[in-house]
């Protein structure tokens, strides 16, 4: 067996070798890239500041957008600010004014006719009676032509619109016909977001403050309480006041006496029916109590007085 001297160097293992052959001076092509690479993040350093500021005005822009999504309201502002280029579009100020004649008048006549000939007879003691505000239902035969035709008549007098839409094309017939709102039995989120996109003020039926609070968000101004008898004037109190960002429009349950309660109680407006249209005064043609129905309403309705919109 060799002996191995004292001064006698050990032959170096496979490991050290390696480790050794790690601290060796970098070789001029390690030096060229550490310059190159230093070179590189200067100018990278010397950009930072552009980077800097494109992302501050990327978050300024996220920040805006942030602020435009939180309102529901705003939402339906931001999808619609090119709505002159939409079919039958309204503008802001129409719409404006169609919401500041609710605000004002407070009540709205709802017509439903078994017939056609009915229909105009029923609406004139309605409006003689000192109505401002009234819908004609496409449940009524020959609705819209008997909507067009008091439009013609009564234009800046009395303020006219059509309710039972049911779809996007039921409310651009009634548009094209002269409505000047739109009013849904039920919560129609397509009907809403057609009419929001155009300034065209519309108040769809919901029963729940779900409903009420969804059709809101989808851009309706107003939120048709239908049927409104169900809770009376303090579920409407109740539920203006959890939710004042809501403007309710009873309807159906609403009588001749009881209509100024529901607006002392929260109520934005109200719609009256059967009880304003009294289908055995209908029936016998007794238009002069309808007349009388309808002066009683207003009446009561006026002491309340106008309405401060949201």
């Amino acid at each position: 067996m060799r002996r191995v001297r004292q001064n006698e160097a050990k032959p170096l293992s496979p490991k050290k070798k390696m480790h050794l052959k790690s601290k060796r001076p970098y070789s001029s092509m390690s030096l060229r890239f550490a310059s190159a690479t230093t070179t590189m993040l200067r100018r990278v350093a010397g950009g930072s500041s552009n980077i800097v500021a494109a992302a501050s005005s990327s978050s300024s822009s996220s920040s805006s957008s942030s602020a435009i999504l939180s309102s529901p309201r705003s939402l339906s502002s931001a999808k619609t600010t090119s709505t002159t280029t939409l079919d039958r579009a309204k503008s802001p100020e129409d719409y404006a004014r169609v919401l500041q004649t609710f605000a004002t008048v407070r009540a709205c006549a709802v017509l439903r006719t078994p017939t056609s000939a009915a229909c105009p007879k029923a609406m004139q003691a309605c409006i003689d009676g000192g109505f401002e505000i009234v819908e004609f239902t496409l449940t009524t035969p020959d609705c819209l032509h008997h909507l067009a035709d008091f439009r013609s008549r009564y234009d800046a007098k009395v303020m006219i619109g059509c309710g039972t839409i049911m779809n996007v094309s039921d409310a651009e017939a009634a548009i094209d016909a002269g409505a000047e709102f739109i009013i849904t039995p039920v919560m129609l989120p397509d009907v809403i977001r057609w009419c929001a996109a155009r300034h065209i003020v519309i108040a769809p039926g919901c029963q729940t403050p779900t409903e009420m609070v969804e059709a809101y968000r989808h851009g309706a101004p107003l939120q048709k309480l239908f049927p409104g008898v169900t809770g009376g004037p303090m579920w409407v109190k109740a539920v203006s006041a959890a939710l004042p960002m809501l403007s309710i429009n009873p309807t159906s349950g609403v009588d001749l006496d009881n209509a100024a309660e529901y607006l002392a109680n929260g109520a934005a407006s109200v719609g009256l029916v059967a009880p304003l249209f009294d289908p055995v005064a209908i029936a016998n043609g007794d238009w002069d109590q309808i007349a009388k129905n309808a002066a009683k309403v207003m009446t009561n309705v006026r002491t309340v007085g106008p309405y401060v919109r949201k």
